[in-house]
């Protein structure tokens, strides 16, 4: 037992060092197309949130009027799936960077 005590007593402390990492926009060829690709899903994503809400608004009136609940309900979901599609897609960049900061200061 005593010579294990001595062993690990004499291993060295290996403290981590200080790293940072910033994002770099030149470290990979075709960035700013990706970008460009990146930009142009949201926009896609949220004119899809916006179509699928005049789709699920038309739905809940038509299954209210004619007296439908199943429609009318399924249209209310739609409605609100759709809005909280277009929050996610509005807040995707503002997540990622509260994400990001989070794990720089952990």
């Amino acid at each position: 037992m005593y010579p294990l005590v001595n062993t690990v007593s004499m291993l060295p402390v290996v403290a981590p060092s200080n790293i940072t990492i910033n994002p770099n926009d030149t470290g990979l060829p075709g960035i700013t197309q990706l970008q460009n690709i990146v930009g142009a899903v949201m926009t896609i994503g949220l004119v899809l949130a916006v179509l699928a809400l005049i789709v699920s608004a038309v739905v809940w009136g038509f299954g209210s009027h004619s007296s439908n609940p199943h429609m009318a309900s399924q249209g209310k979901i739609g409605v609100l799936v759709s809005c909280l599609a277009a929050v996610i897609c509005g807040a995707s960049v503002t997540l990622v960077n509260f994400f990001w900061n989070v794990g720089q200061s952990v």
